[in-house]
């Protein structure tokens, strides 16, 4: 159908010629309610993000000299923040010098993913960035 018969059918019914695929081979249009078809544009979107399931990111820092105590105290928060559905981010954080006990802070980093293999797994190996190195630790079941 041309475009001005389009228009003027769309006029006489009150509501508008809105084009759906421009790049179609004619391209296709719509006799609709522009607003309306705006609003339930907006109302499927709100959906789709409802719907989504949000990662949260929980962090856990460690020296490359942490007692047992202290690493004892964060694991078991760790382990709280997997079966919550939570990723960690375990990091040691290296002041100063202490650049040189990285092979600790990485036997530190592998220990807590070996301890934590019930509720979680190990995402990505011990890297180091600058005076960080990081582990991810992604929960094996989510709760709901």
């Amino acid at each position: 159908m041309p475009t001005h018969k389009a228009l003027k059918l769309a006029d006489e019914m009150e509501l508008d010629l809105v084009e759906i695929s421009p790049k179609a081979d004619p391209p296709v249009c719509k006799i609709i309610d522009y607003q309306k078809f705006l609003y339930h544009q907006k109302k499927k979107q709100k959906e789709i993000k409802a719907k989504a399931v949000k990662v949260v990111v929980k962090e856990i820092r460690f020296g490359p000299n942490t007692d047992e105590h202290d690493y004892q105290f964060k694991l078991r928060h760790a382990e709280k923040f997997l079966n919550e559905g939570a990723k960690v981010k375990a990091y040691v954080f290296f002041k100063g010098r202490s650049i040189l006990f990285k092979e600790q802070g990485e036997i530190l980093l592998l220990r807590l993913a070996s301890e934590l293999e019930e509720v979680g797994k190990l995402e990505q190996m011990p890297k180091l960035e600058g005076k960080r190195m990081t582990i991810f630790i992604s929960p094996k079941k989510v709760k709901k």
